[in-house]
């Protein structure tokens, strides 16, 4: 394989039989919807208000839990910021394989580029070294030519903000682990049967 998004090199982070399941044997498995559909919905409406849509229709369509999700995006101040472009593809190469993903939105301002990430559940524990944060960091970082980036988790659920700075030293960490990472799923030959987690939609399969 030679194309992966950040969700793809976490998936094999985290179980490489999930991996083989889902990307080499292309097995699909059926997931609850309602599990996406607030986040999506929120994603959506923030596309089409960045793009200068007229949303007024689609706002008086919100629940209310959906609408206070809304509201706090909506003021978020790095949303506010000069836009760029939102639902945004890039991509990168790395040695022979290629990286990228979909930035939920660019900003930016006088000193920085910001890419913003909203979560309407939690954002990752360890979000320097995320996936999705690596990658989409260094195809920026190549993209725009430039170390001046900042990632932005917007953590819709307890309306905060988790900024994560950019360097030519951390494009340079970003790199190795991202090599090393994509070196093992090129080279691995994947184990019969994986730990069975409770929730994953794999599970019965592993039994």
């Amino acid at each position: 394989m030679s194309d992966f998004s950040p969700y793809m090199v976490k998936t094999f982070a985290d179980c490489p039989k999930k991996f083989e399941y889902k990307y080499i044997k292309k097995i699909s498995m059926p997931q609850k919807a309602s599990n996406f559909e607030r986040g999506k919905k929120i994603h959506a409406l923030a596309n089409y208000y960045l793009k200068g849509a007229d949303i007024t229709k689609l706002e008086k369509a919100l629940s209310n839990e959906e609408s206070i999700v809304w509201q706090k995006l909506k003021t978020n101040e790095f949303f506010n910021k000069q836009y760029v472009n939102s639902e945004y593809t890039i991509s990168a190469k790395i040695k022979d394989c290629w990286v990228g993903g979909r930035l939920d939105a660019l900003m930016k301002d006088e000193n920085f580029y910001y890419i913003l990430d909203y979560k309407t559940g939690a954002i990752p524990q360890n979000p320097e070294f995320d996936f999705q944060t690596m990658i989409y960091l260094y195809c920026a970082a190549k993209i725009l030519n430039t170390h001046c980036l900042k990632f932005v988790y917007i953590d819709l659920k307890n309306n905060e903000n988790k900024i994560i700075e950019f360097s030519k030293d951390t494009e340079i960490e970003y790199e190795k682990r991202l090599s090393e990472i994509l070196a093992k799923i090129n080279t691995t030959n994947f184990p019969q049967k994986s730990n069975a987690c409770k929730f994953c939609e794999y599970q019965k399969l592993c039994l």
